[in-house]
């Protein structure tokens, strides 16, 4: 048999049909107890959820008239590639970019269309006898077809009308009928919106193929099918095949169902989990987060940080959903006591999003998993990209790098975020706001943000840098050579270019279809080269992204992940892909504790917030936290780090990253630096340079004019300091205040090194209070010069008394002794 129609069900006799063998049965005597037939019949009706002693009376007129449930059935998987570009034939195809394999529902076409990544399979002519054919290569019990238009900004194609075949060969088809003739069904009345064509009875078999009939345009379209399996997958096929064994709540949840969910688990695992909210979207919906810890709430010395968020588009729900399941996982995990699982929760303070744009989730879901186009429910509900709508970081750090800025008037890492940003008029989403603020609060080490629409994972940059006059010209000669311009690409890199490939390779090569390199893209051509991983840059350049912004306004090192190629899976996909991630999330996860750690203090073992942890080679830092703990992503190796911060000598230390899983302790201890006090004696001088001068050169007549100006000047500031500390002394003897009482501090005993502001009066416990007690200090102060700088009236009034000073000028230096307060400055 080529196909099966399930026959309509049996009509059950009503009290006036029954038979002669039923009204002979009714008059006999009722036996004690039952045979060993009706017995078996019992358990039977009792397996099957029926009631044993048949149908009460009363029930059977309603159970007559029940109308017969449809059978629902999931999608077989054209849209999420389940179904495999060789299982997809068609009658012809107008050419290769416009195959068998373009005809998948949600298809998008290419950066450039008409080339080799079209938007739908479009047929070589248009005439009847064009068809396509999906092998689902098991028994299948199919019940309707999704069908759709060409993905195009140019062209205008659909199919209207369409004839449904069926065969379990692929060489013997019957067509679906009405019972008398071919049944024609109507598809779609414009290219993006898809329209579900139920046939009204299942039929059973292995191949499904469409006749199109009417067409808008050329006879071009894209499709899904829906059926449930009736057999397993033939065994030559079986090693695809993938099932979930956890048991947790596999189903897509809306915004009221997540909370519940949220709260679920928080009620399971009270001690290592808390619910907080990152504030508001635009229609009010609150931005929900799990966190999970052997301490929630609270920021341990020590323990990394770690981010998973989701649903940053709308649309894009299989990452809300792993998030959701994760949570479920690493609960009931960490009760049975899995050790791998206690161990992460122990040493990470993990924190899970899973929709930052539940606006756009709720738009999304209105439509449902297969009914919503490639764009519902992407945006917010004021019309923004969250991905996209971060400050651009990257152009300020650029332009400050060609500009020689970088490191001295720009730093290479936590960049501020410009002041047009921060006006409450900025045109900035309202959850992008929320977003900054909850990153600036935590010092997360590394996170990602699950997306769909792809199978891959992209790290920063994701801005293009616009190349340079040279690199264009190094790129044109090295294309004329016929090689690759590395120079070019290597403008896209961040300076953290080997771990961030090192972090992407962690995810993708633990899941379990990410990088099977026969799967290509889901769109268009394969950018990984078959690896799953890829610069942002060189695949999809956008700028102002979460992940750019990420690595320029704070420590933590973010990275896009792209779960499949359906945006929005069926519920019967989730624990397929649940399977296909679990390990691959965890092992992410994992790679917070790669690398360095440690704290920061001075002698007196205070933590220093924000020192600078630089490593030698990499062109970017990262600041220690308010304890003075900080985290250094780092692939194995061998490694020179230096701490600094300001007011503080620098330390530097080698500090070794080994392959296993655990960051190497490096800890700093920085002296107090002489620099704050060299520049307050500077700032006594003008803040003007010092100056060297070849004590073998006599001064000239000008040159002794101009010293004896400068050391009058110099008296009479202090002249003035000497009046200003005298009269705060007589006004706080005449009026003494509370804040004033305590008992005097002596001076310290002049000195005459060379180095006298390496003293500290033995009054003063701590840096804070040196800097208001009131002391001073023998300062001996080499000045050099040059006899040429001078204010516009010196200059002058040096003419006139001497005009034969115009030989050439020489430096020449000073050298004075004089007593410094630094108590007034």
């Amino acid at each position: 048999m080529d196909y099966y129609f399930p026959p309509p069900p049996p009509q059950k006799p009503g009290p006036e049909q029954e038979t002669d063998e039923e009204k002979e049965e009714l008059k006999k005597p009722k036996k004690e107890g039952n045979s060993p037939k009706e017995e078996t019949e019992d358990k039977w009706a009792v397996e099957k959820g029926k009631d044993p002693k048949g149908p009460q009376k009363g029930k059977e007129l309603e159970e007559e008239w029940a109308p017969v449930e449809k059978v629902k059935c999931p999608p077989i998987g054209m849209e999420s590639h389940r179904i495999e570009d060789n299982q997809i034939r068609a009658s012809s195809m107008l050419r290769h970019g416009l195959g068998a394999q373009r005809g998948r529902l949600n298809m998008q076409a290419g950066a450039n269309e008409d080339d080799y990544y079209d938007g739908a399979w479009c047929a070589e002519d248009d005439s009847q006898t064009q068809w396509i054919e999906v092998d689902t290569r098991r028994t299948t019990q199919f019940t309707g077809v999704i069908t759709q238009g060409r993905d195009s900004s140019i062209h205008d194609d659909f199919v209207t009308t369409f004839f449904i075949g069926f065969s379990n060969d692929s060489q013997t088809w019957v067509m679906y009928t009405n019972g008398y003739e071919e049944m024609t069904f109507h598809g779609n009345v414009d290219k993006d919106t898809p329209v579900l064509s139920e046939l009204p009875e299942p039929v059973v078999a292995r191949f499904i193929r469409i006749y199109p009939l009417t067409w808008n345009g050329s006879l071009c379209m894209r499709l899904e099918v829906l059926g449930c399996p009736v057999t397993p997958v033939h065994s030559y096929y079986a090693q695809n095949e993938v099932v979930a064994t956890d048991d947790l709540d596999f189903r897509h949840h809306s915004y009221k169902d997540m909370r519940q969910l949220m709260k679920v688990v928080n009620e399971e695992c009270p001690t290592i989990t808390r619910t907080y909210s990152l504030g508001k979207s635009s229609r009010g919906l609150k931005i929900y987060a799990m966190e999970i810890s052997d301490n929630p709430g609270e920021h341990e010395l020590g323990e990394p940080e770690f981010r998973y968020t989701a649903g940053i588009h709308g649309n894009e729900v299989l990452g809300r959903e792993l998030l959701l399941l994760l949570m479920q996982y690493l609960c009931r995990e960490y009760r049975d006591g899995n050790p791998r699982v206690r161990s992460l929760v122990q040493d990470t303070r993990i924190h899970l999003v899973p929709s930052l744009n539940p606006d756009g989730y709720e738009v999304a879901a209105q439509m449902g998993s297969e009914f919503g186009n490639w764009a519902l429910g992407l945006w917010t509900e004021e019309g923004f990209d969250i991905f996209e709508d971060f400050p651009d970081l990257n152009s300020v750090l650029w332009g400050a790098e060609e500009r020689k800025w970088v490191p001295y008037r720009v730093p290479n890492n936590n960049l501020p975020i410009p002041e047009r940003y921060l006006s409450p008029d900025a045109t900035v989403s309202t959850e992008v706001r929320a977003i900054i603020a909850w990153m600036e609060k935590n010092p997360f080490v590394l996170g990602a943000n699950l997306n769909g629409g792809e199978r891959l994972v992209s790290y920063p940059y994701d801005m293009a840098r616009t190349p340079s006059q040279e690199q264009l010209l190094a790129a044109a000669m090295a294309a004329a050579r016929g090689e690759d311009d590395e120079e070019a690409s290597e403008a896209q890199e961040t300076p953290d270019h080997a771990i961030f490939r090192w972090l992407a390779i962690s995810f993708a090569s633990a899941h379990l279809t990410m990088t099977e390199p026969y799967r290509g893209g889901c769109q268009a051509q394969d950018y990984t080269s078959g690896m799953g991983i890829v610069n942002g840059a060189k695949w999809n350049p956008r700028s102002g992204t979460i992940n750019d912004f990420s690595y320029l306004h704070t420590n933590c090192l973010e990275l896009s992940i792209y779960l499949g190629c359906d945006k929005f899976p069926h519920e019967s996909e989730l624990p397929r892909e649940w399977e296909n991630n679990k390990e691959a999330l965890l092992t992410f996860m994992e790679q917070v504790h790669r690398g360095i750690k440690g704290v920061v203090t001075d002698e007196q073992g205070i933590p220093i917030a924000n020192a600078t942890i630089s490593v030698n080679g990499i062109n970017h830092g990262v600041k220690t936290a308010s304890g003075g703990d900080y985290w250094r992503i780092l692939n194995p190796g061998e490694y020179r780090v230096t701490a600094h911060a300001e007011g503080y000598t620098s330390s530097a230390k080698t500090c070794n990253v080994d392959y296993d899983i655990g960051a190497t302790q490096c800890n700093f201890i920085l002296a107090r630096s002489n620099w704050k006090r060299i520049r307050e004696i500077l700032a006594m001088n003008g803040n003007r340079p010092i100056l060297r001068v070849d004590p073998s050169r006599p001064m000239t007549p000008q040159q002794r004019r101009l010293q004896q100006r400068r050391l009058q000047q110099r008296l009479r500031l202090r002249e003035q300091q000497r009046l200003r500390r005298l009269n705060a002394t007589v006004g706080s003897t005449t009026s003494p205040s509370p804040a004033l009482t305590s008992p005097p501090t002596s001076a310290p005993t002049p000195s005459t090194t060379s180095e006298p502001w390496g003293l500290v009066p033995t009054t003063i416990t701590g840096w804070e209070e040196s800097e208001t007690e009131t002391y001073t200090e023998i300062v001996t102060e080499f000045v050099t010069e040059f006899g040429t700088e001078m204010e516009p009236e010196e200059e002058e009034e040096v003419e006139e008394e001497d005009e034969m000073a115009t030989g050439p000028t020489f430096p020449f230096t000073t050298v004075e002794t004089y007593t410094v307060n630094f108590g007034d400055f």
